[in-house]
Formats: structure tokens, sequence, C-alpha cells
């Protein structure tokens, strides 16, 4: 008994998008190539659900954009391109786990220093002599003041910046947490929370999000992995993802 072909609202319904979406998908190439009836109506099977479902998942995992590399390449014939692609996905977000760690160590480190560290040259600084401290532009700690995060005080005659050691420490933590792709508006409540307490509530906090969110992105890359493998061994079982 002959399959009836698929129509773009019957694999807009399995994944919950649009018709119109569908046919977006399929002339980026998202889909393999898609036949037309005789009247011209495109006409879709398992396998183009199969790949679409692979995409969607890729998608949540990897981002659109690599998402679609993939399925082009896989397309194209071009699986070891397809393959590559994925594993730098996944070197890309070991790479993030081993920052984040590191993040984590150094800030710990960092909040719980006394405010008068030792390895400053004394108990006040200039602009410049901050930056070259942390390794960092004069432009990035005016940005930072200018968002709230740094407020040091004047010289009342010269009127230079005048940076404290509890500003050069929030200013350490402010460039660790940017390096870890953190917003200016993330980094607020971290600085808040330590100079409120003196803790690190809001740094752990913010660590354990960032953790949670590589987690997720971790399953979604197994799953995207998981659909991909069907696409390329049995295209035309489309199992719908769970």
């Amino acid at each position: 008994m002959p399959v009836r072909p698929l129509r773009p609202v019957d694999l807009a319904r399995a994944v919950g998008v649009s018709p119109q979406q569908i046919r977006v998908y399929a002339d980026a190439g998202i889909l393999p190539s898609v036949p037309r009836s005789p009247a011209g109506y495109r006409t879709f099977d398992a396998a183009h659900l199969q790949a679409l479902y692979a995409y969607r998942a890729l998608a949540r995992g990897h981002g659109p954009g690599t998402a679609r590399d993939v399925m082009r390449a896989v397309h194209a014939g071009e699986v070891p391109r397809a393959l590559a692609l994925v594993d730098a996905g996944h070197a890309l977000l070991h790479e993030q786990r081993a920052s984040l760690r590191t993040t984590g160590e150094a800030l710990a480190a960092v909040a719980e220093d006394a405010p008068s560290a030792p390895a400053l040259p004394r108990a006040r600084l200039r602009i410049g002599e901050v930056a070259a401290h942390l390794g960092v532009r004069t432009s990035a700690l005016r940005v930072w003041e200018a968002a709230g995060l740094l407020t040091p005080s004047r010289d009342p005659v010269t009127h230079y910046r005048s940076y404290l050691p509890a500003d050069v420490r929030d200013a350490r933590i402010i460039h660790m947490l940017r390096q870890s792709h953190y917003l200016l508006a993330q980094i607020r409540p971290v600085l808040d929370d330590l100079r409120r307490s003196g803790g690190v509530g809001a740094l752990r906090t913010a660590l354990a999000q960032r953790e949670a969110a590589l987690d997720l992105r971790s399953r979604a890359m197994l799953e995207g992995a998981a659909h991909l493998h069907r696409c390329l061994t049995n295209p035309e079982s489309a199992a719908e993802p769970r």
C-alpha cells in the first residue's frame, strides 16, 4: 500500500511551527530536496520529517546556524564535514565547562580576599595603574563605571579617579565574569551581594545557573546526535522526539 505524501502542514503540526516555516526550512537546505507533484505542490515524506526533527534538536544544542550547516552537509553527502561540526560544538562546550570551573575557583578566591590585598603597590591607584594591574584597557574600566558597577572616588585636587583595594577587587571580579561572557546586568547582583554581606552567595548562584544552562545544552546535543544518527542510518524512520 503506497504511503501518502506528507504536506507542509503535516510537518508543521509535528513540531509546532507554521507551514510557511517548513517552506523556509526547505528553501534553506535544512530538509532534503523536495519533489513536487504534477500540480506543482511540494511533497514531503518520512525522510523530510526525520531531517526536521534532527535540525530542531540540533538547533537547541548547537544553535540554528550550526544546525543548518550540519543538515546542509548531510544532504550534500558531506558526512565527515557534518560530523566535524558536531564535534566542534562538543569541544566548545567542554571548553566552556573548563572555563566556568576555573572562573568559579578564581572568583571564590578573589571574593574572599580581604579588601587590603597585599598585591597592590599602595592603598590608592589611578585608572592606568588598575588597568595595568588587571591587564585590561582603561576604556573597559570607564565602561564598567558608566554601568554603575564601579564607583571610584575622585581626588579633590586633581579630580583623577582613585581606586581603593575594594574597587580593584570588584574590577577583578567584573573582568573574570566578562571573560566568561556574563552581561553587565548579570554582574550587578554579584557585586551587590558581595558589597552588602561580604559573602559569595550571588557568585555561587550565577555560576550554578551557568552550569545548569550548560547541562541543558549538553542534553540537547545528545538528543540532536540521536536524531542525526537516524538521518544517516535510517532516514525513513521518522521517530518523534520525546
